[in-house]
């Protein structure tokens, strides 16, 4: 048994690579005919005397860009680039090296994976910093609010559908349903608006605005900066956890019922078991196979997707925020960068899905697996 689950372990890995290698392949694709690249940007910036942008550029071309009269010192129309017109080719050219755009598109990736073995993910277009301490910057945010938030919905969801599953029908399964329901019609980021205006300074001032620690943070004892960190985490968690529990108390009580109705149930009442040991020895090994199936999709989305809106909103400044702002600015390699390591934890995640599945229910055999 350890043999075949170290094979299928290492099989898995292998099979990653690939999986990587297609993602990347697909996004570096889809970035080439995206308009309005860091190069086109950068012209932008300076054509309209954008003082910041010429400082930025160190490539030795920003004194190039106007000539007398406020002209380029060569018309530039042979550009590609949108607005490039006035401006030196040879300052076009220097533009293209600074971001990398001076080798063909194939050079570029072949380059790019290399580097990505490695972790060197390159640096940032408007950052002096490089993208994976970036994102190792931004990380504590996001695991804060997605470990928390699945912490909360997980120890909500799982009791509260066994016991609506067990009083299925009942006046407690019927307003539950009611009230998880109303829940999850509400968007996180719209509870979010209406928890900050009714409790971060609109109507009370309970919670803090924005970020997850406050300004006087370092003066605090140990016990101040931990009662600080919760108080900031109280508005953001509420609004992503309101909806979030919706589908996995369904899902539980779903599967809970479907289990309790088989004959090995019914068998074990029918020898006088006691209904806790009914329940938790036996239906419970079984049903939380379906719940465990969808931790990896609950882990994506609340760590990638759902975190976004509620960063935005609460001024919080983890991977979601860096990534929106990313692919706004075309900042590519912090988009690239994030797509790599979301990549990965997310094959992750679904390995260690499978590896909990058979500390559930040791009837699973690994050597039958065929993918």
């Amino acid at each position: 048994m350890i043999g075949a689950m170290v094979f299928y372990i290492l099989k898995r890995l292998l099979l990653m690579i690939p999986t990587i290698f297609g993602i990347l392949l697909i996004s570096f694709v889809i970035i080439q005919f995206v308009p309005g690249g860091p190069v086109e940007k950068m012209i932008a910036q300076l054509q309209g005397h954008d003082t910041s942008a010429t400082a930025r550029f160190s490539g030795g071309g920003a004194g190039d860009v106007a000539g007398p009269g406020g002209a380029g010192t060569s018309a530039g129309a042979g550009s590609s680039y949108r607005g490039a017109q006035g401006l030196d080719p040879e300052f076009i050219k220097d533009l293209e090296k600074m971001y990398g755009f001076d080798k063909p598109a194939h050079e570029r990736f072949v380059l790019m994976v290399g580097n990505y073995l490695t972790f060197n993910l390159g640096e940032s277009y408007y950052r002096d910093v490089d993208v994976f301490s970036l994102i190792l910057e931004k990380m504590p945010v996001s695991i804060s609010l997605g470990f928390w938030t699945l912490l909360i919905i997980y120890t909500i969801s799982i009791p509260l559908g066994i016991r609506k599953a067990v009083k299925d029908g009942s006046a407690f399964d019927v307003w539950t349903s009611a009230v998880i329901f109303i829940g999850y019609s509400i968007p996180s980021f719209v509870l979010g608006v209406l928890l900050i205006v009714l409790f971060a300074g609109g109507v009370w001032d309970f919670f803090p605005l924005r970020g997850l620690t406050s300004d006087n943070w370092e003066e605090l004892s140990l016990t101040g900066k931990i009662l600080d960190y919760l108080w900031h985490l109280v508005l953001p968690i509420t609004a992503m956890v309101i909806g979030g529990f919706a589908v996995k108390t369904m899902l539980t009580k779903n599967s809970f019922m479907d289990e309790i109705g088989k004959h090995y149930v019914l068998t074990a009442r029918a020898k006088g078991l006691e209904e806790n040991r009914v329940l938790y020895g036996h239906v419970f090994r079984n049903a939380m196979l379906i719940v465990i199936a969808g931790f990896p999709a609950a882990f994506v989305a609340i760590f990638f997707t759902g975190n976004m809106l509620i960063e935005i909103i609460f001024s919080l400044d983890g991977m979601g925020q860096l990534g929106y702002k990313s692919i706004v600015d075309r900042d590519y390699p912090v988009v690239l960068g994030n797509l790599y390591i979301f990549s990965l934890i997310g094959l992750v995640v679904h390995l260690v899905r499978d590896l909990v599945y058979v500390w559930v229910d040791p009837r699973i055999d690994f050597t039958s697996q065929k993918h």
